[in-house]
């Protein structure tokens, strides 16, 4: 909304700096975390008040019973600072935007569901799981439909470009839009099961949506891209806005999430900022880049697929102590801290790797 202040650029010249999506994107960090550091205090008594609290399995690392009867559902302040963050500082004039949005506001609703199943119904298995298939399937669905009708790069519309390689593409035709659906939901649902340790999943996604907010502001500048041989994407800096808005709510969320945690997030925002990161991808035609920027969320999922695989192979036998991956470490005897922040240094070292796609080439 801010934007349109910088028509008025003519008579007050000072107003034009919101025409720039890099001082927009500034202000989306920087709006977005105060915002949740603001509104954070009091949704955690209000959770508390609820007794909208953490679920600790019987079964799992033993270190993680004392944080029974901490509040969850504390996504709801990552949501809340990335929409009004948005509202303020992106153009609403962009397709991307609203989106980004849409996806957003849907797979936060599948969050929603089961995290009040769980917590408010006191039904530990949370929503059936038709029910968040579902609303990811048909949000999946949407976005691939309207990418498909208006595509981000005409000429690449079924292309997928290879990272490291100078225009090196995999034309999947028809096989695209199953392909960009799985994106989506398999993204949403990798994030959700990183969602485990205090600070985890948080600043992971910090990591990965800094590097698509970076390859989205130049797949938007026409100069840029075809320096840096990417895919141009007309109107893709407004991504950038809303990924440095979703960056600024993590952090924020993150000062209250770092270990030992005053809330958790739930799936009440997990399932939607993996999702936003699916989309983002597909939006700037940088698909094949999200297992290596999103590397510790992949591990993540194929740890969870890797176990159930081995155990009915072997007939009960255990191919990790625990899965997802990070519980294997605890059991291992690595403190929770320390694999948090180990994996975040994994995670930096794949989002500097991410860039360096941009140049080796």
């Amino acid at each position: 909304m801010l934007y349109y202040l910088s028509l008025l650029k003519h008579d007050i010249s000072f107003l034009n700096l919101f025409s720039y999506i890099t001082f927009r994107a500034g202000g989306a960090i920087f709006t977005a975390l105060i915002l949740v550091l603001f509104i954070g205090p009091a949704v955690i008594r209000k959770l508390s008040s609820y007794k909208i609290q953490q679920y600790q399995r019987a079964d799992g690392p033993a270190s993680h019973l004392s944080k029974q009867g901490t509040p969850t559902m504390g996504g709801v302040m990552i949501l809340v600072s990335l929409l009004v963050t948005v509202l303020l500082w992106a153009r609403l004039d962009s397709r991307y935007i609203w989106l980004l949005s849409f996806t957003t506001v849907m797979l936060s609703a599948a969050g929603i569901a089961d995290d009040y199943t769980k917590l408010v119904k006191k039904n530990p298995q949370g929503a059936p799981s038709w029910v968040k298939f579902t609303l990811q399937i048909l949000t999946s669905f949407v976005v691939v439909f309207f990418l498909t009708m208006y595509p981000p790069n005409a000429a690449y519309i079924s292309k997928l470009s290879v990272p490291f390689f100078n225009q090196l593409f995999i034309n999947l035709s028809f096989f695209y839009l199953i392909f960009a659906m799985l994106l989506i939901v398999g993204s949403s649902n990798a994030t959700n099961l990183t969602d485990g340790l205090d600070g985890l999943a948080a600043g992971s996604m910090i990591l990965c949506a800094g590097t698509y907010a970076i390859f989205a502001y130049l797949a938007g500048n026409i100069n840029f891209a075809e320096y840096l041989k990417i895919i141009y994407v007309p109107g893709a800096g407004e991504i950038t806005v809303f990924l440095c808005a979703l960056l600024g709510a993590c952090l924020g969320f993150l000062w209250y999430n770092t270990y030992p945690a005053q809330v958790f997030m739930g799936d009440t925002s997990s399932l939607f900022l993996g999702g936003v990161l699916g989309v983002s991808a597909l939006c700037v035609k940088q698909e094949l880049l999200l297992p290596l920027a999103g590397g510790i969320f992949v591990a993540e999922t194929l740890s969870v697929m890797l176990q159930m695989l081995y155990f009915r192979a072997t007939g009960g036998k255990r191919l990790f102590k625990m899965a997802p991956l990070h519980h294997h470490f605890e059991l291992k005897g690595w403190a929770e801290p320390k694999v948090t922040v180990r994996f975040w240094i994994i995670g930096i070292m794949l989002t500097l790797l991410s860039l360096a796609s941009l140049k080796i080439r």
